[in-house]
């Protein structure tokens, strides 16, 4: 299955390491750090012509990670990809 994330960009769900608010999360010094790292490192993709909300970190286990930052909600992205429906069914099963 695939996700996107606004303009004309697509990533397989199986690929996805996490989906964050951008918001909440970047007030983190950690966070902060890994995403200065990752863009230094040519890592980062914008595919937002808009105010940024969120980022999603995509790769398999540790090599070649890619960020993407979007102007689509986590919460969006999350209901999107169904990882709310998937949790939601973990809890109640």
């Amino acid at each position: 299955m695939y996700l996107h994330l606004g303009q004309d960009t697509v990533v397989r769900t199986d690929e996805i390491i996490g989906i964050f608010d951008l918001e909440n999360t970047s007030i983190s010094k950690i966070t902060k750090e890994f995403l200065a790292k990752s863009e230094k490192g040519g890592l980062v993709v914008n595919v937002s012509y808009e105010l940024p909300k969120s980022f999603v970190i995509c790769g398999r286990g540790r090599r070649n990670p890619k960020v993407y930052i979007t102007q689509i909600s986590s919460a969006t992205l999350k209901k999107r990809a169904g990882f709310v429906d998937g949790l939601a069914n973990i809890e109640h099963g």
